[in-house]
């Protein structure tokens, strides 16, 4: 199968290099210069499959511009629907790979990375299947609704816990204490989910209804010498996500 990459961000990269490593070969597109001047999408090699890797907002426009109506369409987006392929594009199907991926850091081994798949019909769900298994047998069937139910997940689980971090970086800095002094408690916490539920492994003052604890770590949030904005968050976050664990307990 003659597959085209069209996009290279983070995932087309990482996905044309994954590719590579298990010895399929892949070309990869820049879409911008597409978008740029429509004229160059003639020059797009042919493909059995093309498979768009650009950012949500600017998928349509890009798959818009691709002509194949032979061709399997396939986009990666944990949002966009599959009818974000026209009538043009009689096959068409979705491969959402549940990972953070960035240019910088290139993945080699994909075979504990979650796909979820879905097709127009049996036909172009066995061909997305296929070539997603060449990269990982995590491979599920997974519904337009569920698929945008679990990207939020995922936004929860990673982005947001990500900019936890960044906001606990803040916190530490003007102390002696190192961001790197908090690695080990966040590994341990990442390690307990894998056997614990979230809710059973939850800790913390919140979990415990330690009323003093939470009063007192809510002065020192107020006491922080942070920018406005950010003390103000901070501390809205804290009384937030305190409530919540206290209500769902």
């Amino acid at each position: 199968m003659r597959i085209v990459i069209v996009g290279a961000g983070s995932v087309g990269t990482n996905l044309h290099h994954a590719f590579e490593c298990k010895g399929v070969k892949t070309e990869l597109v820049h879409a911008r210069p597409l978008t740029a001047d429509p004229s160059s999408v003639a020059l797009l090699p042919e493909a059995d499959c093309y498979i768009y890797t650009v950012a949500d907002q600017a998928l349509r426009e890009v798959v818009a511009l691709v002509k194949a109506p032979k061709a399997l369409h396939v986009h990666t987006s944990g949002s966009m629907p599959i009818d974000v392929f026209g009538d043009d594009k009689p096959h068409a199907g979705v491969m959402y790979f549940l990972q953070s991926f960035s240019r910088e850091v290139l993945i080699d081994d994909w075979s504990t990375i979650p796909c979820f798949i879905e097709g127009r019909d049996i036909d172009d769900v066995a061909a997305v299947y296929t070539m997603a298994q060449t990269l990982t047998s995590r491979i599920f069937e997974c519904t337009q609704q569920d698929r945008e139910k679990l990207h939020v997940a995922a936004v929860f689980a990673n982005n947001f816990s990500n900019c936890m971090y960044r906001i606990a970086a803040e916190i530490l800095r003007g102390t002696s204490i190192p961001f790197a002094a908090l690695l080990p408690l966040i590994d341990q916490t990442a390690v307990k989910i894998h056997t614990l539920s979230p809710k059973d492994a939850q800790s913390g003052p919140a979990q415990r209804s330690d009323e003093r604890v939470i009063a007192h770590q809510k002065e020192v949030l107020a006491q922080m010498s942070l920018p406005l904005s950010q003390k103000r968050y901070a501390q809205e976050l804290y009384d937030l996500i305190t409530a919540y664990i206290r209500e769902n307990n």
